[in-house]
């Protein structure tokens, strides 16, 4: 189950945290993957990692919010594999500011990140899936996207962005169907990963949060990535149009 041999996959923000663990799963699955994210060498580093493992990986330095970068990306991975079927947009930023400190910038830069970014990888891949008739759209949002009784002190841009995500791959799912391309989302909790760092520096903020989970603990990038493997496999081809929170519990209690 799951095989994604002869697949090829582009993920964003890949250089690290949960978009690294997508990277590598995917590739340990069979897919072609491009590694990209705003620091070349790191994401040498992680396609190196996969090389290790058999498996094959290109690394691509690519500004989300830069339609000229993301096209220039696009092209060379096409250039080099000849198509694309997976999309794992996982790029993004949480540059925490409480509302009434936030500027005109703050917010620009956050959602043209989140929000733009995503929409223009996801317009650019589905224009390669649909000369197949088969592609995967997995959006990356959070718990924190409203709706679900989860906001964020210090994060309304952030919040703003999460949210707009989940409303605009409900639209993509709507008018990508048809042509063989199912787009999805998931909503992860807190996960262990650099975006969390100056959670994990205090010992009181990790409890807070593992009391406020019922599993008890914050997540693994790895429990994303396994969610990221099924909605990128033939396994899930009749779901579209659907967010699942991935939240060790989070949103139940």
């Amino acid at each position: 189950m799951f095989e994604l041999k002869n697949k090829v996959a582009l993920v964003t923000g890949a250089r690290r945290g949960m978009g690294k663990a997508d990277a590598l799963i995917l590739a340990k699955q069979g897919a072609k993957v491009a590694v990209t994210d705003i620091d070349l060498e790191e994401c040498k580093q992680v396609v190196e990692e996969i090389k290790k493992a058999g498996g094959e990986a290109m690394a691509f330095k690519m500004n989300v919010s830069d339609k000229a970068e993301v096209d220039k990306v696009f092209d060379e991975v096409i250039k080099k594999w000849g198509r694309l079927d997976i999309l794992v947009n996982n790029a993004g930023v949480f540059l925490p500011k409480m509302a009434l400190d936030m500027t005109e910038t703050d917010w620009d830069k956050t959602l043209d990140i989140n929000l733009k970014g995503q929409f223009l990888c996801a317009q650019r891949a589905a224009k390669e899936m649909a000369k197949n008739k088969w592609g995967r759209i997995i959006n990356i949002a959070s718990i924190a996207s409203g709706q679900v009784g989860c906001g964020y002190s210090g994060g309304a841009h952030y919040s703003a962005s999460k949210g707009g995500i989940i409303g605009m791959s409900e639209t993509l799912a709507l008018e990508l169907g048809r042509l063989g391309i199912t787009v999805n989302v998931i909503g992860p909790g807190t996960v262990d990963t650099p975006m969390i760092q100056g959670i994990k520096d205090s010992k009181e903020a990790m409890a807070a949060i593992s009391a406020r989970v019922p599993l008890g603990r914050v997540g693994r990038p790895e429990e994303i990535a396994a969610l990221v493997v099924f909605l990128a496999s033939e396994e899930s081809s009749y779901i579209t149009g659907a967010t699942i929170f991935v939240d060790g519990g989070w949103l139940a209690a």
